[in-house]
């Protein structure tokens, strides 16, 4: 049957010509739209990540001038690390953190960077959990993001931030993987003053949410440790309240989980560091 469009045969000079003349015009538009689909494509990601830099300055420029910040403003933000974290955490079966963390490393708004990073980690449990560990600047704000596999997919399964729980203390946060059968971590917030003083705090991801387990009190000249044994905790037991930079008596404590249940399962004293030399 003829085709309406190209009655002549195929190989006929006016089939060819015709042709030639439709494969011009069409790549005519093609690389008139193509390029343009580019740059636009990468105009709109530089505008998103350029943002979200002036909206990570803003948080941590309003912490530090005592401004409590809203949520809005907040969730915001983390909403874009979210749309980072969550096609790295479904690309594969074994996602690839080292690359996810390149890439938050270039989102950092200060120069140098200091007190702000943004971490992709594994907390473990089955399906395996993972977290984003967020400090938008020195001295805060800061938030947990945990993903977790729904219906065969990662997604958004708990926060860990001062709205989401009234008395977290979302300043300067590292989270340590203490039990990956479990999910258990800990949160380290705090000790970027002299004194090193920390507050510690022990959750679990139950696979719908996070659940608390204990929070420390404020502990100067604390240090600490993870490893198969438990969560190693050193700090000092009995400041000298003449002179608070120094230390009558430091305490060494080990944490277990153990049957769901968060215990101190070792305390002890431990030699005073000596004071540096004058």
């Amino acid at each position: 049957m003829n085709s309406i469009f190209f009655p002549h045969r195929i190989g006929s000079p006016a089939r060819r010509s015709a042709l030639s003349i439709l494969a011009a015009f069409t790549g005519m538009i093609l690389l008139g739209l193509f390029p343009f689909s580019l740059c636009a494509r990468a105009q709109n990601g530089g505008d998103s990540i350029a943002k979200f830099k002036a909206l990570a300055a803003d948080l941590s420029t309003e912490r530090l001038d005592g401004v409590a910040g809203s949520e809005a403003q907040q969730e915001k933000a983390l909403a874009y690390l979210d749309s980072i974290a969550i096609p790295a955490l479904n690309r594969s079966a074994s996602p690839d953190l080292d690359a996810a963390n390149q890439r938050f490393a270039a989102l950092t708004s200060h120069v140098p960077p200091v007190g702000e990073n943004y971490r992709l980690v594994k907390l473990g449990g089955t399906p395996t959990a993972y977290a984003l560990v967020v400090n938008f600047g020195l001295g805060g704000p800061a938030a947990v993001r945990i993903y977790a596999d729904a219906a065969g997919r990662y997604a958004l399964a708990a926060r860990i931030d001062r709205f989401a729980q009234k008395d977290f203390l979302d300043s300067d946060i590292e989270l340590v993987p203490v039990s990956m059968p479990d999910a258990v971590f800990v949160t380290v917030a705090g000790r970027t003053d002299d004194l090193a003083t920390g507050l510690f705090s022990a959750w679990r991801f139950d696979g719908h949410g996070v659940v608390a387990l204990w929070t420390s009190d404020l502990l100067q000249q604390s240090d600490y440790k993870a490893d198969k044994d438990g969560f190693h905790m050193t700090y000092c037991g009995e400041p000298d309240p003449n002179h608070l930079s120094r230390c009558l008596k430091m305490t060494r404590d080990l944490y277990r989980i153990q049957r769901g249940e968060w215990k101190r399962v070792e305390t002890s004293d431990f030699p005073v560091p000596n004071p540096p030399a004058k």
